[in-house]
């Protein structure tokens, strides 16, 4: 085996670099002498931040706690039913604040729409994409008759589906678009029937966002099956139908659940443990197989699912178990194991008992394919009914054996464009796939969907990277999740996007011309309010970068960071500037997984950054090398948050008032706000707001924004998360007195307000449910969403006076407002 830095020695990498890149991200020495600097720079760079999903999961949740740190089961769906009984009660008007109201969201009004021909009129609300960027999937299914129908699960944006083999995307039914929608299963003697599991369990995203099971008996409207309500369903990873449609299987946090009922009203428990797969044999009704979700086991049931037996094997396991029936010899099963970086095990008595196989690389070496997020991103396929040899397994990348597991190749590699995305999670075969005339599979991963014509070469170049054949589906599939968003002086708009990068809209381009300008997770958002050239991002936990062309052009080198950061490109590490170069909290990671900064509308040089403390510079567009840039000063201290369940209590929102850079607002995850009329000083004073005064503020919640309206110098607006009432907030006297503004609205987390730019009446509110506005002031609110979305809108932004509405789910959406 090759286990040393032998041949690495020219990309200047020490011996545990190398290792850790194999067992982290999958990469041989093939892949490690391969990728180019940006692209090892973004390895060796999440290397530092190595529970990424898990501190995505956490920054969610911390939202949608109440002030006791709790929250309800089923919140999600407690206040979408509020939602309903608002619409039915308030459905008279047709607009509010300029924004169409209505008794219901249509759907069509949810996806991608093309321009409008020949000046025919479209929605007031007008979808920007991203068409061609996609999100995070977790299931696919083909309708097993009319292969070009294709059902997509999107985890942030609902589900969606093709009727024309993926050239184009729709979603499904908003009673569903505001749910992670996780897992799919199609009846296979009754191909109208299909099931869908909502509720992700897979420690990365909160398990309120699930309503347990729903089900459509047409293939196009869905209800909701009432006795999935319950504890066990509260995330749904994975379902499966047996072969005679009789029996349903739901597998999840809450274990493994069995209907055998036509009307899916009686269920039963069968199995305890937190489960992760459930697959049922592809003939035999009676069989089954379950893998755990981190208990490192697999099961096996001869019964229908009402009894199962613990597989077998000669080591121990852990982690999570995927499994797979070889169509080609359903006697064989194939486990993917998260242990040791990703293990294939094989039985070959129909998942009784397995027994290890090799699953080495190209270099003799363990391919550890996994990488070190099995956990998140695991997936095993063995499909081709020619052939049982044949596997594929994903983890960060995907990997392909002939040989049953013993030898495993690369074929994607996550850093190219052209190739599949990173982080697997759904492997689909063509229903008319025969190992020969069609050799179709579908995959969907963290960057959406694609498509490999033949799985027998996809990928098959003799060098990396793994581009041949792939088919990037993402055809006006609109589920990419922003954070955050910000818009130019030219109308050049960008957003910062989960698994996605800091991606740029250039109009009049299509919405499938998104570009990427920064890899990685993204986080907030900022443009330069004079200068259209100038764009602010975040990759996370405070680590700004800038770029300085206009959003055209991806991060090349570690330069473009200005928290202090940069790429030591002689040793090829990562490090960090000397003090006044950095924000100690980025260095640290002393911040929210997604921190706060503001670039001063009065004073382009001036911008406040939120970590554990709250810092300065006032030369942001310095120029950056590895030894100078932006100088940041410390102007506030941490404020203690007694009984925090970390260390550190971070800032959630900072905003400067437009014409007074003294008067500075913050906000922090406990609930806190605090204030000053001197924010230019040297060391400010600040005052605290909530919970004192004759009408206080008080919430113990995540403070998501405040807004200081422009013209309203004493008006103050505040929201917050938690699935309760009150999360929205106003002052008209500075600060001193405060009253909640949330009367009407449904019990969800309040994520972002903004003022119409000319009528200050005009309220408009992102929250976990969608968009409301309200017209006099937050006193009364409209009673639905007429579009752009039911999913969480994240964030609210103007250009001259068309709103910009950034959602977590469905991409960005806007609407002109200057006819108000």
């Amino acid at each position: 085996m090759t286990t040393s830095n032998e041949g690495l020695a020219d990309r200047g990498l020490t011996i545990e670099q190398v290792r850790t890149l194999r067992q982290t991200r999958g990469l041989s020495s093939a892949g490690i002498r391969a990728i180019p600097e940006p692209a090892l720079a973004r390895a060796l760079r999440r290397l530092e931040y190595p529970d990424m999903p898990r501190a995505r999961e956490l920054f969610r949740r911390n939202q949608a706690r109440d002030e006791r740190g709790l929250f309800p089961t089923h919140a999600l769906l407690g206040a979408a039913r509020q939602l309903d009984s608002i619409r039915l009660r308030r459905a008279e008007r047709a607009a509010v604040a300029g924004v169409p109201t209505g008794t219901t969201v249509a759907p069509q009004r949810l996806g991608i729409h093309p321009a409008p021909t020949a000046g025919l009129a479209r929605p007031n609300w007008v979808s920007i994409g991203p068409g061609n960027i996609g999100g995070r999937t977790r299931s696919l299914v083909f309708h097993p008759q009319e292969p070009d129908t294709i059902w997509a699960a999107s985890a942030g944006g609902g589900l969606w589906r093709t009727d024309n083999a993926g050239r184009t995307w729709q979603p499904v039914d908003d009673l569903m678009a505001n749910l992670a929608v996780t897992s799919l299963a199609i009846d296979p003697t009754d191909p109208d029937v299909l099931y869908a599991g909502t509720g992700e369990g897979f420690f990365n995203v909160d398990a309120i966002r699930g309503a347990g099971l729903f089900r459509t008996v047409d293939g196009v409207t869905w209800s909701q099956l009432p006795a999935t309500l319950g504890a066990p369903f509260a995330t749904v990873n994975r379902i499966a139908v047996n072969a005679t449609g009789e029996v349903l299987l739901a597998a999840g946090t809450g274990g493994l659940s069995r209907s055998a009922d036509a009307g899916r009203t009686a269920w039963t428990k069968v199995l305890t443990a937190q489960i992760a797969d459930v697959k049922c044999h592809p003939t035999d009704p009676d069989k089954a197989v379950a893998g755990s979700l981190r208990g490192g086991t697999a099961w096996v049931t001869a019964d229908g699912g009402q009894t199962w037996t613990e597989a077998e094997h000669d080591t121990p396991w852990e982690g999570r178990v995927e499994l797979a029936y070889a169509t080609a010899d359903p006697e064989i099963v194939y486990a993917s194991v998260d242990i040791r970086n990703g293990e294939i095990w094989r039985s070959t008595d129909g998942g009784a008992g397995f027994t290890a196989r090799t699953s080495l690389n190209g270099d003799g070496d363990p391919a550890s394919y996994l990488g070190d997020q099995g956990w998140y991103g695991n997936v095993i396929w063995a499909g081709d009914p020619t052939d049982s040899d044949l596997v594929v397994v994903g983890g960060v990348d995907l990997w392909r054996s002939t040989d049953g597991g013993d030898t495993v190749n690369e074929m994607s590699t996550w850093w190219s464009r052209e190739s599949a995305h990173a982080d697997q999670h759904a492997i689909a075969s063509h229903p008319n796939f025969d190992g020969d005339t069609n050799t179709t599979v579908l995959f969907g991963n963290d960057g959406g969907i694609y498509r490999a014509p033949d799985i027998r070469t996809v990928g098959d170049d003799p060098d990396l990277p793994k581009v041949n054949g792939w088919q990037n589906l993402n055809n006006d599939y609109g589920v990419t999740q922003f954070y955050s968003g910000a818009v130019n002086t030219e109308g050049t708009i960008i957003g910062g996007a989960q698994d996605n990068g800091t991606l740029a809209f250039h109009p009049p381009n299509g919405t499938d011309k998104w570009i990427e300008i920064f890899g990685g997770d993204g986080g907030f958002c900022a443009s330069d309010p004079q200068d259209p050239d100038i764009f602010y991002g975040e990759y996370v936990f405070l680590n700004i970068h800038r770029n300085l062309d206009g959003a055209t052009s991806d991060d090349t080198t570690g330069d473009r960071y200005i928290s202090g950061q940069f790429w030591d490109a002689v040793n090829e590490r990562w490090d960090f500037k000397p003090a006044p170069f950095t924000i100690a909290d980025a260095k640290t990671q002393r911040a929210a997984f997604i921190a706060p900064f503001a670039v001063d509308p009065n004073d382009s040089d001036r911008m406040l950054a939120g970590g554990e403390s709250l810092w300065r510079t006032n030369d942001v567009k310095a120029p950056n090398t590895p030894t100078s840039g932006p100088k940041w000063t410390r102007i506030k201290q941490p404020s203690a948050s007694p009984g925090s369940p970390r260390p550190f209590n971070a800032i959630s929102a900072i905003s400067i008032a437009p014409g007074d850079s003294d008067r500075v607002w913050v906000g922090y995850e406990d609930g806190q706000v605090w204030h000053s009329d001197d924010g230019t000083d040297p060391a400010p004073l600040w005052q605290r707001v909530d919970g004192v005064g004759a009408a206080p503020l008080v919430t113990g919640r995540f403070c998501t924004q405040i807004a200081l309206p422009a013209g309203q110098p004493d008006v103050v607006l505040a929201t917050f998360g938690g699935y309760v009432a009150n999360n929205v907030w106003r002052s008209d006297d500075g600060g001193t007195t405060w009253h909640s503004i949330g009367a009407g609205l449904p019990g969800a987390p309040a994520r972002a307000i903004t003022v119409h730019p000319r009528r200050q009446d005009f309220l408009y509110l992102g929250t976990e449910l969608g968009l409301f506005a309200s017209d006099d002031g937050g006193t009364t609110w409209s009673a639905t969403n007429e579009g752009p979305t039911s999913c969480s809108v994240e964030d609210l932004i103007w250009s001259d006076e068309t709103l910009i509405c950034v959602t977590h789910g469905r991409g960005m959406f806007t609407i002109d407002l200057s006819g108000v």
